[in-house]
């Protein structure tokens, strides 16, 4: 059974790609680069998907071993450290891109983990 830390971080990763999505949702790449607001937001989204991405047990990354949970670890650190580097393509990419798979990932996780209460 999965620890409260984990279910904790499971739910905060769904919250953060459901906001990350719904802000971006519709917007066209030169709407999103023009809204700093938004543009902000959703990194702060990615940086919390990085760090509760962290706190997930390691059997549970196996599990759904197609994710890059490497690349997401390491994101975290660019986003904090190497902020003045960060594009809006890439951004805007992520969440259209690596986010859907990640969404069902954790979606399993916590069904699962559901099913175990």
């Amino acid at each position: 059974m999965p620890s409260e830390r984990a279910r904790k971080a499971l739910l905060d990763v769904r919250e953060n790609i459901l906001l990350a999505q719904t802000w971006t949702g519709g917007l066209a790449l030169s709407q999103f680069a023009a809204d700093r607001m938004v543009f902000y937001a959703v990194t702060r989204c990615l940086e919390i998907i990085s760090e509760a991405s962290r706190r997930l047990p390691p059997e549970m990354k196996r599990r759904h071993s197609k994710i890059e949970w490497r690349g997401m670890r390491d994101a975290g650190n660019i986003y904090r450290h190497d902020y003045d580097g960060v594009q809006e393509h890439i951004i805007l990419r992520t969440v259209r891109e690596a986010l859907p798979p990640l969404l069902v990932a954790i979606q399993i996780q916590i069904a699962t983990f559901e099913g175990d209460s």
